[in-house]
């Protein structure tokens, strides 16, 4: 595993971090014992960020991840966790210093610990951005000792770049991968000037880029791939990174032969975002050992030649871009 430095924390972290979502809810059934054995595997192949978030399963993904990390005895792992989702109705004036305090003190509860590494505000609305009160509170849960740093998971680089006008942002969530390439194009600049962590979320598009869909994949009514598609649940970016589906299985179709022998689709599809310096760590999820160990090895694959980043360009300039580029 290859380490880079996460923002102003001073952090080294993983390359290829730990995305918890489907260890909670939304992605078809993983028990518990396979939630613990995939966050051992992670952890066994040097990972050392993992990404969760109150309201994955309404707390089983925060509690699962404390207790395989508990149990592993690794002497630092980084938990991330995001909050501001279980409001309900999900509204800008919920993000306030009451609301704030109770989700963090129930995510300590979860997480078992006594201060939280990172709490990222979950998608919240785009107004959150410009309300100064929800940052206050978040520097004042800093000086409570309650956590280390606040960063923001976001929808739109034009939330990110709101984000970036707060002056205590550790961090930026935001989704970046083949089919989702604007953040490089007009924010990364931006955060690495302000040595401003980012966090590529949905890496592989809920799948696509795992070249493994087909057009008969089934997917189980609880997975968000099945009931998300059109955005009915939360924003339709999250699901296939707003993609249409047949769409980006024949995209998938024409990267298929980029992919260098040896490796996947899936590990090349995470090298290619590793090719931005920017990037802190990349968070996908898996739901089996075999999955976590595939991830992590994607970090020693060599850097991909000029000539396949040009083709992958290429396919997203001429299929996927003027689908989700303006969007968000």
């Amino acid at each position: 595993m290859h380490y880079r430095r996460f923002g102003r924390t001073g952090w080294q972290v993983s390359q290829i971090a730990l995305g918890a979502w489907q260890l909670g809810a939304d992605w078809g059934t993983v028990t518990e014992d396979e939630a613990l054995t995939t966050v051992r595997a992670a952890l066994d192949r040097g990972i050392n960020f993992i990404d969760t978030a109150d309201v994955y399963g309404d707390g089983r993904s925060e509690r699962l991840v404390a207790q395989a990390v508990k149990a592993h005895g690794r002497e630092r792992v980084y938990i991330a966790t995001k909050a501001g989702r279980r409001l309900n109705p999900h509204v800008a004036e919920g993000y306030d210093a009451a609301h704030l305090t109770g989700f963090v003190e129930r995510s300590l509860r979860n997480l078992g610990t006594d201060r939280l590494d990172l709490l990222q505000l979950h998608c919240p609305p785009s107004a959150v951005y410009t309300q100064d009160a929800t940052f206050a509170a978040l520097d004042d849960l800093v000086r409570q000792g309650k956590l280390r740093h606040w960063g923001v998971s976001v929808e739109t680089v034009a939330e990110a770049r709101q984000a970036l006008k707060h002056a205590n942002l550790t961090s930026i969530q935001i989704i970046f991968n083949i089919f989702r390439q604007k953040p490089a194009e007009t924010l990364f600049a931006e955060t690495a000037a302000r040595d401003v962590a980012v966090i590529a979320r949905v890496p592989l598009a809920s799948g696509l880029l795992t070249g493994k869909l087909r057009r008969d994949t089934h997917f189980a009514a609880d997975d968000h791939r099945n009931y998300n598609r059109q955005g009915e649940a939360f924003d339709v970016g999250e699901t296939f990174s707003g993609v249409p589906y047949e769409t980006g299985l024949e995209a998938v179709e024409e990267l298929r032969p980029l992919v260098p022998a040896g490796a996947s689709m899936a590990q090349f599809a995470l090298r290619w975002i590793l090719m931005q310096e920017a990037v802190s760590c990349v968070i996908p999820g898996a739901k089996n050992p075999a999955q976590a160990e595939a991830n992590a090895a994607a970090a020693e694959l060599p850097p991909l030649s000029e000539q396949t980043l040009g083709a992958v360009r290429s396919v997203y300039d001429r299929r996927i871009r003027p689908l989700v580029h303006e969007r968000w």
